[in-house]
């Protein structure tokens, strides 16, 4: 996987027609019914919006829609696997057209291609911009504003729908907040001590989601990021034997995964207000 691909030469890959725009070009999957199918790991470096139906994802909430959305951003590595051409539309964007409106969506951080179940109304509504951004593009001199207007409507409608769906998928999502819990307290409390900070990555993976996807979900079930869950253990664990042992702080500090004794000094100041020693003398 060495090239990277741009909209022009992703377009030409997928077998699609498309234009020598790097800029913004949009699809109809309808018209391209020898699309390719099939493909390895793939980098893109644009950001891709694709609504999609009859594709083979299954939907673990039930009274959804036959349609997803899927967001990619610059940087990402996508594959699939399909039996049959599926539908729907794409838009294809250039990083720098998106990049004052994308920094606080994070959805669009994802970078495990984490796909959006639409229900019925939610597909209406997305169909509908993306099939007026499909016509627009279509019009000889199309208007890019008028493109990147529908783009970042498209984008916060879809904001909307992943909180939606967060709550949609509650049983689900229960289960990978406890998982997360008792993952974190195993890290924390081996017996054989922390070998490294435990990282939000590493939880990430345990739950097969992309990070933002995990923080966002962690978040949105507890209302506190899985990052400050992670320094809070360490912080109740640290006052713990700075309390109840005579481990110096520097011993204490490596039990904990630091690779420096002054790094978790910092980072017991910045959490409490106070250095280790000062708490232990308290």
């Amino acid at each position: 996987m060495d090239k990277i691909y741009n909209i022009p030469s992703f377009l030409k890959y997928l077998n699609i027609k498309g234009s020598d725009s790097d800029i913004i070009q949009i699809i109809h999957y309808n018209e391209h019914s020898d699309i390719l199918l099939k493909s390895p790991p793939t980098q893109i470096d644009f950001y891709l919006l694709a609504l999609k139906d009859q594709i083979e994802v299954q939907s673990p909430i039930e009274s959804m829609s036959d349609s997803y959305l899927f967001l990619d951003k610059p940087g990402n590595t996508i594959e699939w696997d399909l039996k049959h051409p599926f539908s729907g539309y794409a838009i294809f964007v250039n990083q720098k057209l998106l990049s004052k409106t994308i920094k606080d969506v994070s959805f669009a951080n994802y970078d495990r291609h984490e796909a959006l179940f639409l229900t019925p109304e939610e597909k209406d509504t997305l169909y509908d911009l993306f099939s007026k951004s499909y016509k627009e593009y279509q019009k000889e001199n199309y208007s890019k504003e008028v493109l990147i207007s529908y783009t970042t409507l498209i984008l916060s409608y879809t904001q909307i729908y992943y909180e939606r769906q967060f709550e949609a998928r509650s049983k689900v999502y229960n289960k990978v907040v406890a998982d997360f819990y008792e993952q974190l307290d195993a890290v924390l409390n081996n017996p054989k001590g922390i070998n490294e900070l435990p990282s939000v990555l590493y939880f990430a993976k345990k739950a097969n989601l992309s990070t933002n996807y995990f923080g966002d979900l962690i978040k949105h079930f507890t209302g506190t990021s899985p990052l400050d869950h992670i320094h809070e253990g360490i912080i109740q664990i640290a006052k713990n034997k700075l309390r109840h042992t005579k481990l110096s702080v520097s011993e204490i500090a490596y039990s904990l995964g630091f690779d420096y004794p002054t790094y978790f000094t910092k980072f017991f100041r910045q959490k409490t207000g106070i250095s280790p020693k000062l708490f232990r003398n308290q």
